[in-house]
């Protein structure tokens, strides 16, 4: 039987993608699952389907705070508990160096990736500006596959890929993140969204769930 694959797209802005990348690289369950993770840009794909910022609809924007937490204390995923200065940041020019590396050295994409999230959701540094992404990019590949991907980022390519994936994203089903594309062992395929629903992916990949822990509350 096929290999259950799982593709994630990903802007470093939501805390919830970060959370769905920490646990796709992280819990075991996901050990056995051929995994793609695809950077993209996220006010790009609300805006292709009309959608809304959580933050932007009262009420709303309080719960989604709340559930943050709450999602992050249940399964032990480091972040702190206020938000990021000046958040939500503009993450093109960060989603533009992942794409830029994808294309230059895709085996680094997950770890640079990590290091991101973990920058602005674990440590509230503003990846956004050139100089936090350039630092922590140089904590993953050193400093001159830094300096090559920072400058490949404004290349058309590169702009061109974000466009790609985030199209992509769309097409797929994907109106918000994180956005899910699971295919099982028997070669089906569903789109899954939210960090909530990794229960609902689980059973699909027909993968076992864990009893214990924040699994209990699982979709």
């Amino acid at each position: 039987m096929a290999k259950p694959k799982i593709t994630l797209f990903v802007d470093t802005v939501s805390p919830f993608a970060y959370m769905a990348f920490y646990a796709l690289q992280n819990f075991p369950i996901f050990k056995q699952v051929e995994i793609t993770y695809i950077p993209i840009f996220l006010g790009g794909l609300m805006k292709a389907c009309g959608n809304n910022a959580p933050i932007n609809i009262k009420n709303k924007d309080k719960w989604i705070d709340i559930e943050r937490k709450r999602w992050a204390r249940l399964f032990e995923i480091p972040m702190k508990e206020g938000m990021p200065s000046g958040f939500p940041p503009m993450t093109l020019p960060t989603q533009r160096a992942l794409c830029a590396l994808s294309l230059h050295n895709p085996g680094k994409l997950a770890a640079a990736m990590e290091a991101l999230f973990s920058a602005l959701w674990v440590e509230h540094k503003p990846v956004q500006s050139a100089e936090t992404l350039s630092s922590v990019l140089a904590g993953v590949l050193g400093k001159n596959e830094a300096k090559t991907v920072m400058e490949k980022s404004t290349s058309p390519e590169a702009k061109s890929l974000l466009t790609k994936n985030t199209d992509l994203a769309f097409s797929e089903g994907g109106f918000g993140l994180p956005w899910f594309v699971a295919t099982n062992s028997s070669g089906a395929t569903e789109g899954f969204w939210g960090f909530d629903h990794l229960g609902q992916l689980a059973d699909f990949l027909q993968l076992e769930r864990p009893k214990t822990g924040g699994w209990r509350a699982m979709l």
